[in-house]
Formats: structure tokens, C-alpha cells, sequence
């Protein structure tokens, strides 16, 4: 996985935030946040979502029975580093709960179908994360 990851970052940052293979044509960001424990901070390629100016992304982990690290860490951190195309901002990572995450999700499977998959047969309800932009 880290070897896929930071190929997939260094093709990110390389064409200004675009990125071919399963994901060529997904909107895509890179995360970067401080572990949990260890504090060393790491870099995560993630898909996202936009909507009416909110940025959303889902622990979904590619449908494995435990949220990703990632998630863990901006639990303990919410405090972000975020790149999206050419642009990199400091951001807040917090979960959203309840109805709201519903909606955001099934909109989500929507866009991408195999995010209806990965709840289908996952034990555990996938998070779902607002990026919020410090300003």
C-alpha cells in the first residue's frame, strides 16, 4: 500500500492533481496528517466529493472491516495539511454523524457506485469526514 500510495502522489503533484488508472477522472486530494501516537505526519491519496463548496471524504478503506489509519489519526488531529489540484491549505477534519452522513454518502455511491459496495458488505458504518478550510 505505501509503495501505491506514493506513486500515486508523485503522479498527483506531477499533473496538477489528476490521476489515471481506477481513478482517471475522480476528483482526488492529498491528505496529510499527524499520526495518532507517533505524530510523524503522513500523506494519503484520497477520492473526495464536492458539494455547494463543502469537500467530503470517506474512510471507506476500499471496504476493509476497519477505517484506515487516516481516520484514526484526524480523530486524535483534526488539524490537516490539504492539496487539491495546484493548491495546498490547512484544514480541520471532523466527522459528520447521523442523517447528514446518510445523505452525503448515498450521494457518494451515486457518483461512484463501488462506495455502495464497499457498506453493503462492511460491518461497520464507513465515516464520512467534512474538510473545513481554515481561513
Amino acid at each position: 500500500m505505501a509503495d501505491w500510495n506514493a506513486s500515486t502522489i508523485e503522479e498527483f503533484r506531477s499533473n496538477h492533481g489528476k490521476v489515471g488508472g481506477p481513478f482517471e477522472g475522480a476528483p482526488m486530494l492529498l491528505l496529510t496528517h499527524s499520526g495518532a501516537k507517533s505524530g510523524i505526519r503522513r500523506t494519503n491519496p484520497l477520492m473526495y466529493q464536492p458539494h455547494e463548496g463543502r469537500v467530503f471524504v470517506f474512510a471507506s478503506k476500499g471496504g476493509a472491516p476497519t477505517h484506515p489509519h487516516w481516520f484514526l489519526n484526524i480523530t486524535a488531529n483534526p488539524d490537516v495539511t490539504v492539496e487539491i489540484g495546484d493548491e495546498t491549505f490547512e484544514a480541520t477534519a471532523i466527522e459528520v454523524t447521523g442523517a447528514e452522513r446518510d445523505e452525503i454518502y448515498d450521494r457518494q455511491t451515486e457518483f461512484r457506485p463501488q462506495f455502495g459496495e464497499y457498506q453493503r458488505s462492511n460491518p461497520r458504518t464507513i465515516p464520512v469526514v467534512e474538510i473545513i478550510r481554515k481561513r
